[in-house]
């Protein structure tokens, strides 16, 4: 047992809402108390990679460019700079390269320092309110460092409707138009919080494989955010990927959730062809209510321990962080083709 307590399994964790706290109240920091996640917690739980999401917040009113561009300038000065410590990733070519003793890493303000072992941080884009009916934004999303987009939250916008918008229309002309623009670009697609038929026309005009960046089985939990069963084998079988979200509502209905809770939606999901596609979208500094013993990143390797007690090695490595970073290795734009 304390072999495998001391074994580093690398995560990846494809979702948290870090940036919108830091836009909504500026005494924040990347090592403030308020936050779930925070670099001592990453190594905490032997995060390897995580996706920093960008989220307006109906606060700000009505969603614009400058928000967008807020936060960016957020995650390089407090996440990806010397102080915040974490590493940029652009490129399929630096996860190729990170186990090079020698590397310097170049962050996006041009800094270089030698933070080899550091974790990597991923900008995605939660809505595309913000662009402002512009597809042509996205090409600047791309250029700032962004490489996943979403193209709703829960309702509606001018790209498409969201899972909650009662009406469940698909892509407007403009979104069938971003679209193309991000497949153009090498820009991921997220189907999280997307309608059915906006996930529908996406999986079909996607080049690259969509993933669903925190969402859980519908089947196991009845919540609107989670995933059909045909939605699971879309993505399975175009090779996307699936992040499992602790999200409490999205996990059970109802009652106190542990981190047990997750392994009906682990189950099912493989049940289903997926075991090779799962990885994990914590939502973490999204998250009202906690799992029980999923509070924070730091909890990471107390859940490999529990997911070992029920699966082997190899499949646990794979859902932790191999599937994820195996998606990027293939998906990700090559610094030699921009």
């Amino acid at each position: 047992m304390d072999g495998k307590s001391n074994t580093k399994r690398p995560v990846v964790d494809f979702h948290c809402d870090v940036l919108c706290k830091m836009q909504l109240n500026r005494q924040v920091d990347f090592s403030h108390s308020s936050l779930d996640v925070t670099k001592e917690r990453l190594l905490e739980g032997d995060v390897q990679l995580q996706t920093f999401a960008i989220y307006i917040s109906q606060v700000l009113g009505r969603p614009r460019m400058e928000h967008v561009v807020r936060q960016i300038e957020l995650f390089r000065q407090h996440v990806v700079s010397p102080l915040g410590g974490l590493r940029a990733l652009l490129w399929r070519e630096d996860l190729q390269e990170q186990g090079s003793p020698t590397k310097k890493l170049t962050y996006l303000e041009g800094n270089e320092v030698d933070q080899t072992h550091s974790p990597w941080a991923l900008l995605s884009l939660e809505g595309a309110d913000a662009l402002e009916g512009n597809p042509f934004y996205a090409e600047l999303c791309y250029a700032m460092g962004i490489r996943l987009i979403g193209l709703t939250w829960n309702y509606a916008n001018w790209a498409a409707d969201g899972i909650m918008e009662q009406r469940g229309g698909g892509l407007t002309n403009k979104g069938h138009e971003l679209v193309k623009r991000c497949n153009e670009l090498g820009l991921l697609l997220d189907v999280s919080h997307l309608s059915v038929r906006g996930f529908w026309e996406v999986l079909e005009e996607a080049t690259l494989p969509p993933i669903a960046s925190h969402s859980n089985a519908f089947a196991v939990c009845s919540h609107p955010r989670n995933l059909r069963d045909d939605q699971i084998r879309a993505l399975i079988a175009c090779d996307g990927r699936i992040g499992l979200t602790f999200v409490t509502m999205f996990i059970q209905e109802q009652g106190s959730v542990s981190a047990e809770d997750l392994l009906p939606h682990i189950e099912h999901i493989c049940a289903l062809g997926g075991a090779r596609h799962m990885m994990f979208g914590s939502d973490f500094d999204g998250i009202e209510r906690h799992v029980q013993g999923l509070e924070h990143p730091g909890k990471y390797r107390e859940f490999a321990e529990l997911l070992l007690k029920h699966y082997p090695e190899e499949l646990v490595k794979g859902w932790l962080g191999g599937n994820a970073l195996c998606y990027l290795q293939t998906n990700l734009p090559s610094r030699m083709s921009s």
